[in-house]
């Protein structure tokens, strides 16, 4: 049998534990829509949310949709540029149009991704 081993955090002594296919090494932070994600499943699908943790498939799944949701959203945005011919000459000629043109898409963006994959 493995002998457990702690690390002392102020005065107490913690178990260093890992679970599979942790390397030790610290992951990037969850985004914005995985957080959105993470929080949608704590309040509205409890079981779910917990066999997912308990299993150790909440991570990857959290990961997936931040991934899939921000490239969506990049994509409608992208797109609603150039249907609207919002560029960089418009940039250059008018900017504050320009950042109220792309915070406009981006909203757009989300409302859709959020109803689409987050939040189903």
């Amino acid at each position: 049998m493995a002998e457990l081993a702690y690390k002392k955090m102020g005065d107490y002594q913690i178990p260093d534990l890992m679970m599979d296919g942790e390397d030790g090494m610290e992951e990037m932070p969850l985004g914005k829509y995985g957080r959105m994600r993470q929080t949608f499943l704590q309040e509205r699908h409890k079981g779910r949310y917990t066999s997912m943790l308990l299993t150790g498939r909440l991570e990857a799944h959290l990961r997936e949709i931040d991934q899939q949701a921000q490239e969506q959203v990049d994509r409608i945005v992208a797109d609603l540029k150039k249907q609207n011919h919002v560029d960089e000459a418009m940039k250059a000629r008018d900017q504050m149009g320009w950042v109220q043109a792309v915070n406009s898409f981006t909203a757009q963006a989300e409302e859709m991704v959020l109803n689409e994959i987050v939040y189903k």
